[in-house]
């Protein structure tokens, strides 16, 4: 077995610069990690001292300079002491591990970007290298759907973004309360309204597990072949340089093969029940 490098499996100490509310129970960290490059899609490993380390997609744009951005829900021991921590307070971090999205090989094409819940903060740093290089590629549209108004990621960037001209945005929410004026129902719906050539479109697809299939499944109704269409599968990562075995998915592992990976080559693991 091939020795894996300290730098990949030692943290380093970062510092927390800023800390943003984004929902109830969702913030948006800066993180001071000296020079650091990274693709959209990547991840890194961040650790709460004491108390331990969790995956968490990078959701800052990899062409500017300064902090690390990570978006992080809390839901576990983990992310929530993390989420906790104020500027100044340090953090282990390690990275950055993973596949990318296929931005550049995409150029020339129609790109379909399409994030649920908390899955838009993978995506966001593929929406700001399309949207900083607009004249590579076809049509744009950035399709996300959430459960209620309240949830919504990034409120203020995504006003920014559909006051652009060139690139279509649109939100949907599951659940309406009385001051929604926009889209009800799933983010699938949205995929008719957006304009694209199937012939020449690749789809940017993350969410739930399920939400992923079902985009998938009508993306491919829309005529996008599979080995067009990308989803992220993070799913149960814990050492993120292929050691553990925790993440194993049929024959891969999403820390060394993904977390993106080709829709084409994870659609008959997904059919398995319990896998």
């Amino acid at each position: 077995m091939a020795r894996v490098p300290e730098a990949a499996s030692v943290p380093i100490v970062a510092r927390v610069r800023a800390r943003r509310r984004e929902t109830h129970d969702t913030w948006t960290l800066s993180i001071e990690a000296g020079e650091f490059a990274f693709e959209p899609g990547q991840f890194n490993m961040l650790y709460a001292f004491g108390i331990g380390e969790i995956p968490v997609s990078l959701s800052g744009d990899p062409g500017a300079p300064g902090p690390l951005i990570h978006t992080v829900r809390a839901v576990g021991s983990a992310s929530q002491a993390i989420t906790r921590l104020r500027p100044g307070d340090p953090i282990g971090l390690r990275g950055p591990f993973g596949t990318a999205w296929p931005v550049d090989e995409s150029t020339g094409s129609d790109v379909l970007v399409i994030g649920g819940g908390l899955g838009l903060a993978p995506l966001r740093p593929a929406i700001y290298r399309l949207l900083a290089e607009r004249d590579r590629y076809g049509q744009i549209a950035v399709l996300y759907g959430t459960r209620s108004p309240a949830d919504i990621l990034y409120r203020r960037e995504i006003e920014r973004w559909r006051r652009r001209l060139d690139t279509a945005v649109e939100v949907t929410v599951d659940h309406a309360d009385a001051g929604w004026h926009g889209h009800v129902g799933v983010v699938t719906r949205l995929i008719d309204r957006a304009a694209f050539d199937p012939d020449h479109a690749v789809a940017l697809v993350c969410g739930p597990e399920i939400m992923m299939r079902f985009a998938a499944n009508t993306l491919q109704a829309a005529a996008i072949a599979p080995e067009r269409i990308y989803v992220a599968m993070e799913r149960n990562m814990k050492c993120a340089i292929g050691q553990c075995g925790h993440c194993q998915f049929g024959p891969t592992l999403v820390c060394r093969d993904g977390a993106v990976m080709r829709y084409d080559r994870v659609r008959p693991l997904l059919t398995v029940r319990e896998l």
